[in-house]
């Protein structure tokens, strides 16, 4: 069995999020001054996890959150982003430029609602999931045939692996401490993998996650979290359990979702 900790970050505020504007993909609007400040705290709030690989989105709103939060950090500075398209928001086709109100009128004409409706141009939930599949599956690939080659966990974590830094954070669990310091290869995190994404696809994903791959929840997550969009700059991380083999399902860990604490003395700016 091979671990590793799979951390998802939203993108910081635009003027469209706050204005309540579809941008999709088409949009590339970058982040606001409202953003920028949000980006920063979550740089500051993760600026002690030691990451082994990065991913983010090819859209500026993505990019920028990734490049803060990196400028932040005290241990992956000069780490390599791998920007993916798989990662970019649905495609919102005709409905992307105008506002969400205008989106629910178009969904309320064909007899539809939000968010199965499909505006013409755009991608299905289906779709979207399908990306966000292939995307999670090329991931466990690549760490499975990553962890072949190593005999440790990461020779440059900042304590004993790369679950102590998570630990700091975040409510892994009283399984941390003895995971940490087992002598078994197995029991440790082979990779800390930071992907920074956008609302309406991390929520895709993460519903696969729970409905496909029954992945377990904390004891307080309640179902409405489950359901709702990430806010800007949302925190979730899960423990992924992957082994070699294309009928095995990797099971997961949900530590957090949609976690926000960073924001709590970032003022909006008007």
């Amino acid at each position: 069995m091979t671990r590793f900790a799979l951390t998802f970050v939203r993108h910081g505020q635009t003027r469209f999020n706050k204005e309540k504007i579809i941008q999709g993909q088409g949009v590339d609007e970058p982040l606001s001054e409202t953003g920028f400040k949000q980006v920063a705290a979550a740089g500051i709030f993760l600026n002690n996890v030691k990451f082994t690989h990065v991913f983010s989105s090819d859209l500026i709103r993505t990019k920028q959150t990734v490049h803060s939060i990196l400028e932040n950090s005290k241990f992956c500075k000069d780490m390599t982003v791998t920007y993916d398209s798989r990662l970019r928001e649905r495609k919102y086709g005709i409905a992307e430029g105008k506002g969400l109100t205008e989106l629910r009128a178009m969904a309320k004409e064909a007899g539809e609602e939000c968010p199965l409706f499909t505006p013409s141009g755009g991608e299905t939930l289906d779709q979207v999931k399908m990306r966000g599949v292939d995307f999670f599956k090329f991931l466990c690939q690549l760490i499975l045939e990553e962890a072949g080659q190593k005999e440790s966990c990461s020779s440059g974590a900042p304590v004993n692996c790369l679950e102590t830094s998570l630990a700091e954070i975040f409510p892994l669990g009283e399984q941390c401490a003895s995971q940490c310091n087992s002598d078994s290869e197995a029991s440790k995190l082979v990779a800390s993998v930071l992907v920074v994404s956008h609302g309406a696809y991390m929520k895709t994903l993460f519903n696969y996650f729970v409905t496909d791959l029954e992945c377990s929840l904390p004891a307080t997550q309640s179902k409405s979290e489950l359901a709702s969009v990430s806010p800007n700059t949302g925190i979730s991380v899960f423990i992924i359990n992957v082994e070699k083999g294309r009928e095995v399902k990797p099971t997961i860990q949900c530590v957090c979702m949609n976690l926000q604490d960073h924001l709590n003395g970032v003022t909006e700016t008007c």
